[in-house]
């Protein structure tokens, strides 16, 4: 692996403040302010542009391609990666759309949340609609992978009238509990003490060689090619002499610690408020199970689909492709052609409260 291959943009982390504790807001201190630091061609085409947009505990970092006159698309990505995981697919998409993939907050090139204010599915989707404010979108469509689906649903969901159309990538609208009901409070107690414990720590972040970091993550990341796994470092990591630490603020742990669990009735409940029309890719190879223990189990996953076809009807698509979790980074064209004509589709549903 030569030098080259480890080169960082312009924007490198370390010109950025990503807050926890003490985070400094963008000049200005508005809400909706929204600083474009700079842009350049990307190599399969077009404009990237990258966007620090103000919230109140610092900013939310993001990436885009297009023209911001174009219909927007807003691309949220799994838990613990960030925006560069639609490096690969977005140029496989058509152009006549501007596109913006977010860090969530304690990702990527994002602000830390301030101390004591902890990281929670809610506050999550309270991101989006926050990111929404910030660019002055009041329609648009969300494409989410995983986590990043979840958030997307439930936004979705909350918000109806906002979303045109929303893209699940190996993701549900939702998190169906199935045995997790005995484990809430545990989750709930173990997310506190962390949260608690890593805030009363002053031992600083983990600096290890780029090498020893790519191979840490993939060990970890199972599903993650290498150079995607590349990919993902370069805008989840900071560059110091002594070598490389991850950006991504450690009060984030084991996901179902965050997540919000919800029953199938409330489920079904939920997405009846649908307005968007969805299109759910499942990977042939993907994950069944968020905690990996019972995966080859497909029950839910034919739950969730079934529940939005008879909800949805004309509006609800399914479609399987071979790959893996992240086959959307791994082999991005098994996917792009369907996503194209999903979101080049003419039909669009009314907006209602």
């Amino acid at each position: 692996m030569g030098e080259a291959t480890w080169a960082l943009p312009s924007a490198h982390p370390l010109t950025w403040d990503r807050g926890g504790g003490g985070a400094r807001r963008p000049p200005g201190g508005s809400k909706s302010c929204v600083r474009s630091l700079w842009s350049r061609p990307s190599h399969t085409g077009g404009l990237i542009s990258e966007l620090k947009l103000a919230m109140p505990w610092g900013h939310i970092a993001a990436k885009a391609w297009g023209s911001h006159k174009s219909p927007p698309v807003l691309c949220l990505h799994g838990w613990l990666d960030n925006a560069n995981s639609f490096d690969r697919l977005i140029p496989l998409l058509p152009k006549d759309f501007y596109y913006v993939a977010m860090d969530f907050g304690g990702h990527g090139l994002s602000s830390h949340y301030s101390p004591g204010f902890p990281y929670d599915h809610q506050n999550f989707v309270s991101e989006v609609r926050r990111v929404a404010a910030a660019l002055k979108w009041n329609r648009f469509s969300l494409l989410g992978h995983s986590f990043g689906g979840t958030v997307g649903g439930m936004f979705s969901c909350i918000f109806p009238e906002m979303v045109d159309k929303l893209v699940l990538l190996e993701s549900s609208p939702f998190i169906l509990e199935t045995n997790e009901l005995e484990n809430m409070l545990t989750y709930k107690r173990k997310a506190i003490e962390h949260m608690l414990q890593v805030e009363a720590s002053k031992k600083p972040s983990q600096v290890v060689s780029p090498e020893e970091m790519l191979q840490g993550f993939l060990k970890n990341n199972s599903h993650v090619g290498e150079e995607c796994g590349k990919l993902l470092l370069q805008r989840g990591t900071t560059q110091v002499a002594t070598g490389l630490f991850l950006n991504r603020d450690r009060r984030i742990t084991r996901p179902e610690y965050y997540f919000n669990f919800i029953s199938r009735e409330l489920f079904v409940h939920s997405i009846r408020k649908l307005q968007a029309r969805v299109l759910f890719i499942k990977a042939t190879q993907g994950f069944y199970d968020l905690r990996r223990e019972n995966d080859a189990n497909t029950e839910l996953v034919l739950f969730v689909t079934s529940s939005l076809r008879s909800t949805l009807k004309e509006r609800f698509q399914y479609v399987q492709v071979p790959g893996n979790h992240y086959v959307h980074m791994n082999q991005p064209q098994h996917m792009a052609g369907i996503i194209s004509s999903f979101l080049q589709s003419k039909e669009r549903i009314p907006a209602h409260l």
